[in-house]
């Protein structure tokens, strides 16, 4: 055991997905031509004025109510000073000693299989900044490019305690919080366009101290994967400073994904280097008791609940539960499923394995799924009534999702029903046995395993149509 403790905070940024921008009219649409979606407002020229988006406020409420929060009825926003060639106003609206949501917190699984609460200190509302672009050459050498559209796109910061003690709680916090903002509608969480973005605050102290460390804050990681690797090596390399004499110096360090380092980038600020102050442009924020109950009524049922509600309502296994909760498309398809078809597990099976894997192989999401819940519960009963076999299903599936195609027309056409003939099937079973000698001799020799020979060599010559159970019954009337 290592004679240091690491601890951890996050500062997670999540941008919303609203129509238009926090306090303009601007399209927020990602991937547009550079500066195209652009205004007065938020190019912060000379007499414009900032309007609140009301939407940008309830997504705020809807995310405090799901971490457990407590939602002021009185926040205001706040200016924070600094000079970048990204940000156009010289300054960034944002919420300081008064934000929307304080005092939260989630349940995140530990690597030995406890539970652990990680609380959130605040949730508070800002506009984003523009983006730099920073082309290899240009007519007269190096040049950075400034891109405008992110600039006043909505964005909500989620700031944790320091609660964590290794990355992979804080890769397991990460992907809580993800799956409930996503779950909330709020955002698609799309790590890679910068949705969902996370800077971690990490330091070490010797084992039994109270007293934090010197931390250092890792800026804008883009995946779980490297928010791991970042904090590990930002854990060891603090480590090693301190055995060695040295002491953490407080800075803002960056992670280069492709050498898995980290590397200073500038002293870390502190909330007075901003000099923060109210902006006058807007009035402070009043949230009544009314819009929160209004906001939480209309909250969805979140992963935690579902899954619990899964395993008692339903009978799943928590696998199951995790696995079908896991996305809310997942788990409405899964559940317009039960509708039509009353079997949570052959639902779930089915759902988690052919439907899952011909999204993956296809990389689409289940809201353009070719097969829908309609279709799919159509293919289960022709199992139940055994029409088909549950492997036919499988060839019924594969034309199902390419074509579209009725169920049962699939069935007539591809001449795929099964065989519940006895007499038929008894005919196939005598053929078999009959050039089985040596097999008949082996099983009833007490290799028990031959038996799936048998069946085999009678499914291969029924092509696959006979039915399972019938096969299984004829065999071991005739081999005793």
């Amino acid at each position: 055991m290592s004679l240091f403790e690491t601890v951890i905070g996050l500062e997670v940024h999540v941008q919303l997905n609203t129509r238009t921008k926090i306090f303009c009219g601007c399209s927020t649409t990602f991937g547009n031509a550079p500066n195209s979606q652009t205004c007065p407002v938020c190019l912060g020229l000379p007499g414009a004025l900032p309007v609140l988006n009301r939407q940008v406020v309830e997504n705020a409420i809807r995310a405090g109510l799901a971490t457990n929060c407590r939602i002021a009825p009185r926040s205001i926003f706040a200016r924070k000073n600094y000079f970048y060639p990204d940000l156009p106003k010289g300054y960034q609206i944002s919420q300081f000693e008064l934000p929307i949501c304080e005092h939260g917190h989630l349940e995140i699984s530990t690597e030995s299989g406890g539970a652990k609460r990680v609380g959130i200190t605040r949730i508070h509302m800002e506009e984003d900044a523009g983006k730099l672009l920073h082309p290899s050459s240009g007519e007269n050498g190096s040049v950075s490019l400034v891109d405008l559209n992110r600039a006043c796109t909505p964005l909500l910061e989620i700031v944790s305690e320091p609660d964590m003690r290794s990355a992979d709680e804080a890769v397991a916090y990460l992907k809580m919080l993800r799956q409930i903002v996503v779950y909330l509608g709020i955002t698609d969480g799309n790590m890679e366009e910068g949705s969902f973005r996370c800077d971690a605050n990490v330091s070490v102290r010797p084992r039994g101290q109270q007293e934090f460390g010197t931390r250092t804050e890792l800026k804008n990681i883009n995946s779980f994967r490297f928010v791991k690797e970042a904090i590990e090596y930002e854990v060891e390399r603090q480590i090693e400073v301190i055995e060695d004499g040295g002491s953490i110096i407080q800075e803002t360090r960056l992670f280069d994904s492709e050498t898995g380092l980290t590397r200073s980038m500038r002293g870390k600020e502190e909330a007075h280097d901003y000099r923060y102050f109210p902006d006058p442009d807007l009035l402070p924020l009043q949230v009544s008791d009314d819009w929160i109950s209004k906001v939480r009524e209309s909250l969805p049922e979140l992963p935690g609940a579902k899954i619990d509600r899964y395993m008692e309502t339903f009978g799943l296994p928590q696998y199951d539960a995790e696995v079908l909760s896991a996305e809310r498309g997942i788990a409405e398809y899964f559940e317009a499923c039960l509708a039509r078809h009353d079997n949570p597990k052959i639902c779930a099976n089915w759902v988690m394995g052919e439907i899952q894997r011909g999204l993956n192989v296809n990389s689409i999401g289940i809201d353009v799924c070719p097969v829908t819940p309609q279709m799919l519960t159509s293919l289960l009963k022709r199992i139940d009534d055994n029409t088909i076999s549950g492997k036919i299903a499988k060839t019924v599936f594969e034309e199902l999702w390419q074509t579209g195609k009725e169920v049962d027309a699939i069935i007539e056409e591809k001449g795929l029903k099964q065989v519940s003939d006895s007499g038929a099937i008894e005919q196939i079973v005598d053929e078999v046995l009959a050039a089985s000698a040596t097999q008949i001799e082996q099983y009833r020799a007490g290799q028990q395993k031959v038996f799936g020979y048998f069946v085999g060599q009678v499914m291969k010559l029924s092509k696959g149509k006979a039915n399972p159970a019938l096969v299984n019954e004829l065999l071991k009337k005739k081999l005793g």
